[in-house]
C-alpha cells in the first residue's frame, strides 16, 4: 500500500485511496513528524525520548518502541507478521522513515518550486498553483512548540513566501496583470518588509494601466521603510520607480513565447534532484537563489517568515538604520565621545548589529521594546506599532517557545485610556495568542509572565462582553500585588480599569484606580502610567462634576507629556477643554462647537480609529440636545459611525418621524459597557419617552439609576448630556402620566 505523508498543516498520512490513516495519539504523530524532519536519516531512540518528553518517564524507551510498533501497523496493515517493515525501519540505534521523495508533501513542494524555475511561464504557473494548494495550514501545525520542528517550519514558511511571489511574477509575465493585484495587495499587507512583494504589486498596477496607483504603492513602501524603519528602499524598488516615471519600454512585456521548455544547460539534470538524504537541521535552506529577502540560517533558532519580518524591523531600526541613514559605516566607538542623539543612536545601533546575531531571539524581544516606544510617539506610530506587534507575536509563536512568546506579548504594555478597540480583529488575535500561551506555559514559568498575559487579555478584550476579561484582570492584579512588582501592577491596573464598566455608576471605583496609578507611577518613575492615572482621574472627576479636580489632572498630564514628548496625550486634553468650555456655561454654543471642531483635528492621523469614528458628530449632538437646539446639521448623519443606533432615533424624533424612531428603537442594541454607556442610554431614553416606549423607559431607569450622582457621558472626559439625575427625573415623570396622544408635545419631543 502506498502511503502519502502530509506535514504542510497538521501532520497526517493517507493511504493509496486517499483516506486518512488513523495515527492514534499525539505522541504517535510526534514520532512520525520527527522522522519526517530527519529526512530518511536514522534518529536514535534516545533522541526521540528527549524530543517527546521534557522530563522522560522511567519507561520512555519502551513507550517509543510501542509508538513505533503502532505506527507500523497503521502504515503497513498488510505486512505479514514478523516481516521487516519497508517504511518505518529499525537501523542501528534508532529508526528511520524510508519514504519516497514524492510521498511527503513538503518534499514534493520544494521539488515543484525548484522545477517551476526551469519551466515556461504557463507550465510554471500551473506547477506553482498546484504546489501552493498542498498547504493546509502552517507546516507541522500541531508541533509549533517543539524545538526539533522550528528550523524546518521556518524553512518551509520562507519557501512558501518565495513561491507566492514567483507565482505572482509568472502571472505578470502571462497577463492580464490586474488579476495579480488583489493577492499581491494582501501579501504586502501581511508581510510588509518583503521588498520584492512591493515591487511586484507596483509592477502589476502599472501593467494594469494604473500608473498613479503604482507610484503610490512605491511611495507607501518608501514611507514604511524610511519613516518607520529608517532604511532606504533597495535598488530594485528605486529602479522600478524611475522606470515607471519614464514609462520605460521594458516594463511592458512582450507577448509570452510558446510553452517550449528550454533545453537544460550542459551537465544539468532533466528533473530537479530528489531531496538530499540528510535531516533538515543539518542542511542549509535550499530555496532558489532568486529569493529577494534572504532567510536566516536554518539552525535550531532559525525563524519563520513572520519572525523574519519582525526581526528585520529590529535590524532596520538598529544596525540597518544606522548605516542606511548615515550612508556610511558608524563612527568608531570611543569612551566618552559625545554627539547628537542621532549619532548616539547610530553608534549604539551599529554595535547592537555587530554583537547580536541576526537570527537571535533577543532581536525579537528588542522589536517589542521599540514598538512600545513607537506607540506613544504620534505621527502614525501607534497604528504601525499595533500592526507590527501582531507580526512579532506570530513570529514568537512560530518559534515554539511559550516563555519567549509570553515575554513578547507581555512586553507591549502600552497604557490605554479609551474603551473602544481600534482594531477588534487584531485585538482578538492577540487575545487568542495570549490564551494559547497561557495554556502552553510550563508549570514552573515565572508568575510575572502569566500576569502580563492576563493583563493583556483584560486590555484587549475591553468592550467585547467577553466573560474572560474581568476574571483575567482580577487574576493579573492579584499576582502583581503578591510579587510586589510596580511596573507589573501598573499594567494590571490598566486592565482593571478597562474591565470596570460592568454597570453604570462606577466612576468612584475608576477614580481609585487612577489615584493608585498616579502614586505608584510617580514613586517608581513609570511616566506613561502616571499620565494614564491622571487621565483616568480626569475622566472620573468629570463624571462626578468635580471639574476643579479634573482641571488639575489635565494640567499635570500636559506637563508630563511636554516634558517626556508624549504628543498623543494632547488629543484627550484638547477634547477635555472643549467639554470644559461647554459645562462652564460662559461660552455660546457656536464657540463650543468650534472648540470641538479644533479638537477633532487632533485626531486626524493619530492612529486611534476606535476613538475617532463618530465622536465629533456625537459630541455635537449631545451639545445641541442639552441646549435645546436641532440635534443634527445637514450632511452630518453619515458620520455617526458606531453611535448611529442611539443617535438616529433622537434625530428622527426631532424631524417628526416618530414611527421610524420607534422602529429604530426596537432594533437598537444595548449600549456597550464603556465610557459612553450612560450617555448612550440617556439618548435612548430621550427617544423612548418621545415615542411612548414605556418598557424601554423602565429599562433605561434601571440601567441609569446606579449613576444618579454622575454626569452622563462626562466620564469620557470628552462630552456630556448633563446630570443623569435630570434624565431619571424626566423619565419618572413621563412614566407617571398616561401615554401622550398623537401629536401631543412631550418634554423630549413631538409625539407623532
Amino acid at each position: 500500500m502506498r502511503v502519502v505523508f502530509g506535514v504542510l498543516g497538521p501532520v497526517t498520512a493517507w493511504d493509496g485511496a486517499g483516506s486518512a490513516i488513523a495515527l492514534k495519539g499525539p505522541r504517535h504523530r510526534a514520532v512520525l513528524a520527527r522522522l519526517v524532519v530527519a529526512r530518511r536519516r536514522v534518529v536514535p531512540v534516545t533522541h526521540l525520548v528527549d524530543d517527546l518528553w521534557e522530563d522522560p518517564p522511567a519507561g520512555a524507551v519502551g513507550a517509543v518502541r510501542t509508538f513505533v510498533a503502532a505506527l507500523r501497523r497503521a502504515l503497513e496493515p498488510e505486512r505479514p507478521p514478523r516481516a521487516p517493515s519497508r517504511l518505518l525501519v529499525t537501523e542501528g540505534p534508532g529508526y528511520a522513515l524510508r519514504a519516497d521523495p514524492g510521498s511527503v508533501d513538503a518534499w514534493r513542494f520544494e521539488q515543484a518550486v525548484a522545477a517551476a524555475a526551469t519551466l515556461p511561464p504557463t507550465q510554471a504557473l500551473v506547477r506553482l498553483e498546484e504546489a501552493l494548494g498542498w498547504w493546509r495550514g502552517p507546516a507541522y501545525a500541531d508541533f509549533t512548540a517543539e524545538h526539533w520542528a522550528r528550523a524546518e517550519r521556518a524553512r518551509l514558511a520562507e519557501l512558501r513566501l518565495h513561491a507566492v511571489e514567483r507565482q505572482a511574477e509568472t502571472r505578470l509575465a502571462l497577463g492580464p496583470a490586474a488579476e495579480a493585484v488583489p493577492d499581491l495587495d494582501a501579501h504586502v499587507t501581511e508581510h510588509p518588509w518583503r521588498e520584492d512583494a512591493w515591487r511586484l504589486l507596483a509592477l502589476a498596477l502599472y501593467r494594469a494601466g494604473r500608473q498613479g496607483d503604482a507610484l503610490a504603492v512605491l511611495r507607501r513602501a518608501r514611507t514604511l521603510l524610511i519613516e518607520q524603519l529608517g532604511v532606504d528602499p533597495g535598488p530594485a524598488l528605486r529602479r522600478l520607480e524611475a522606470d515607471i516615471l519614464h514609462q520605460a519600454d521594458h516594463l511592458t512585456p512582450a507577448p509570452p513565447a510558446l510553452d517550449v521548455a528550454a533545453p537544460p544547460a550542459p551537465g544539468s539534470p532533466q528533473e530537479p534532484p530528489s531531496a538530499p538524504d540528510e535531516p533538515f537541521d543539518a542542511v542549509p535552506c535550499a530555496a532558489p537563489a532568486a529569493i529577494t529577502d534572504p532567510v536566516f540560517d536554518a539552525a535550531p533558532d532559525a525563524v519563520s517568515d513572520a519572525a523574519s519580518d519582525a526581526i528585520a524591523m529590529t535590524d532596520a531600526m538598529t544596525g540597518g538604520a544606522a548605516v542606511g541613514a548615515a550612508g556610511a559605516a558608524e563612527p568608531p566607538d570611543h569612551p566618552g565621545v559625545s554627539g547628537s542623539a542621532a549619532e548616539v543612536w547610530a553608534r549604539t545601533a551599529a554595535v547592537y548589529d555587530r554583537a547580536v546575531p541576526s537570527g537571535a531571539r533577543a532581536r525579537l524581544e528588542s522589536t517589542v521594546g521599540l514598538l512600545r516606544s513607537l506607540a506613544v510617539t504620534g505621527g502614525g506610530g501607534l497604528q504601525a506599532a499595533r500592526r507590527h506587534r501582531v507580526a512579532a507575536v506570530t513570529a514568537a509563536e512560530e518559534l515554539g517557545d511559550p516563555e519567549l512568546t509570553a515575554r513578547v506579548i507581555g512586553a507591549y504594555d502600552v497604557p490605554a485610556i479609551w474603551t473602544r478597540l481600534d482594531d477588534p480583529p487584531q485585538a482578538a488575535r492577540v487575545v487568542a495568542a495570549a490564551e494559547r500561551t497561557l495554556a502552553a506555559l510550563p508549570p514552573g514559568a515565572h508568575e510575572a509572565a502569566r500576569a502580563r498575559l492576563l493583563a493583556t487579555i483584560a486590555l484587549e478584550s475591553r468592550g467585547t462582553r467577553a466573560a474572560r476579561g474581568p476574571e483575567a484582570a482580577r487574576q493579573a492584579e492579584r499576582i502583581a500585588r503578591r510579587l510586589d512588582d510596580p511596573a507589573l501592577l501598573a499594567f494590571a491596573l490598566n486592565g482593571a480599569f478597562m474591565q470596570s464598566f460592568t454597570r453604570a455608576g462606577l466612576a468612584p471605583r475608576r477614580d481609585e484606580i487612577g489615584a493608585e496609578l498616579v502614586t505608584l507611577a510617580a514613586r517608581h518613575g513609570l511616566v506613561t502610567y502616571e499620565v494614564l492615572g491622571h487621565l483616568i482621574r480626569l475622566q472620573a472627576r468629570c463624571a462626578l462634576a468635580d471639574f476643579a479636580a479634573a482641571d488639575a489632572h489635565a494640567r499635570a498630564a500636559d506637563r508630563l507629556a511636554e516634558r517626556h514628548e508624549l504628543p498623543l496625550l494632547g488629543v484627550f486634553t484638547e477634547w477635555y477643554r472643549a467639554l470644559r468650555l461647554d459645562v462652564t456655561g460662559q461660552a455660546p454654543v457656536a464657540e463650543v462647537e468650534a472648540a470641538y471642531l479644533r479638537a477633532a483635528t487632533r485626531l486626524e492621523g493619530a492612529g486611534m480609529p476606535g476613538l475617532e469614528r463618530g465622536l465629533l458628530p456625537l459630541a455635537l449632538l449631545c451639545l445641541r440636545v442639552r441646549h435645546g437646539l436641532p440635534p443634527v446639521a445637514v450632511g452630518e448623519r453619515a458620520g455617526w459611525g458606531p453611535y448611529a443606533p442611539w443617535a438616529r432615533p433622537v434625530v428622527l424624533v426631532a424631524e417628526g418621524r416618530c414611527q421610524e424612531a420607534a422602529a429604530a428603537l426596537r432594533e437598537m442594541p444595548d449600549p456597550p459597557r464603556d465610557l459612553l454607556f450612560e450617555a448612550l442610554w440617556c439618548l435612548a431614553a430621550r427617544a423612548a419617552a418621545a415615542v411612548g416606549d414605556r418598557p424601554l423607559m423602565r429599562r433605561a431607569i434601571a440601567e441609569l439609576t446606579p449613576a444618579a450622582a454622575e454626569s452622563a457621558g462626562a466620564g469620557s472626559g470628552l462630552l456630556t448630556l448633563g446630570p443623569v439625575s435630570r434624565h431619571l427625573a424626566d423619565l419618572t415623570t413621563a412614566l407617571a402620566h398616561d401615554a401622550p396622544h398623537p401629536g401631543e408635545q412631550t418634554k423630549y419631543g413631538r409625539k407623532g
